[in-house]
């Protein structure tokens, strides 16, 4: 088995769910340490901004027409579809900043989007774990429920279009406890912490299992 982990975090050291994403990885490495793991991080290495508008206009281009910024967009576009269509499993972390997806997985997904035959299903069947976190609190009853345009935006792109076995471990409340103005959520924070790193452990050993 082949695993993809890509992260996504401008956090360094400091991230949560390259955190959880760790957990996910130590358990399928304790079971299978021969599988081999192909790693991408987004936050630490990000695309070109302009990849992608290239990669889509050297893909009408042909010839003398395609500029080499274009073709070297195209083979990055390529590059990042095949690495999730070789891929046996994956784990993604990926942050809620700004109420949705980074500018990093965006691009990401475009570029991917843009290498692939249309309409591919990169992911048919594959085991992929995508670790969420969220600085703050959106669940029901929140001030801020409904305002997550990361996670139900992802579980389109990597279920309805990318065919992908999805299970999703979250953890809210990473900044309760950091950002003072969260200091009377310290011990919810801590609780969901917990919470998280559980579901990241039994992802692990359910992927391992594979």
């Amino acid at each position: 088995m082949t695993l993809l982990r890509i992260d996504a975090s401008i956090q360094g050291p400091r991230s949560a769910g390259s955190e959880l994403a760790d957990l996910v990885l130590a358990e399928v490495t304790a079971n299978r340490p021969e599988e081999p793991v192909v790693r991408r991080h987004l936050g630490e290495q990000p695309l070109p901004a302009e990849a992608w508008a290239r990669a889509i206009a050297g893909g009408f281009a042909t010839g003398a027409d395609r500029s080499p910024e274009q073709a070297a967009a195209i083979g990055l576009a390529r590059t990042l579809a095949a690495e999730l269509s070789d891929a046996d499993a994956a784990v993604l972390a990926f942050p809620l900043y700004n109420f949705g997806v980074s500018q990093h997985v965006k691009a990401w997904i475009d570029l991917v989007f843009a290498g692939a035959e249309q309409g591919a299903r990169l992911l048919e069947g594959k085991p992929v774990v995508l670790v969420v976190t969220r600085g703050g609190a959106y669940g029901p009853g929140t001030p801020r429920e409904g305002w997550d345009h990361c996670t139900d935006f992802l579980r389109r792109i990597l279920v309805d279009l990318w065919g992908a076995d999805l299970t999703v471990v979250e953890r809210e409340f990473t900044l309760a406890g950091v950002n003072p103005a969260l200091a009377e959520f310290a011990e919810l924070g801590a609780s969901l912490k917990a919470d998280a790193e559980q579901a990241a452990s039994r992802a692990g050993k359910a992927l391992a299992s594979r």
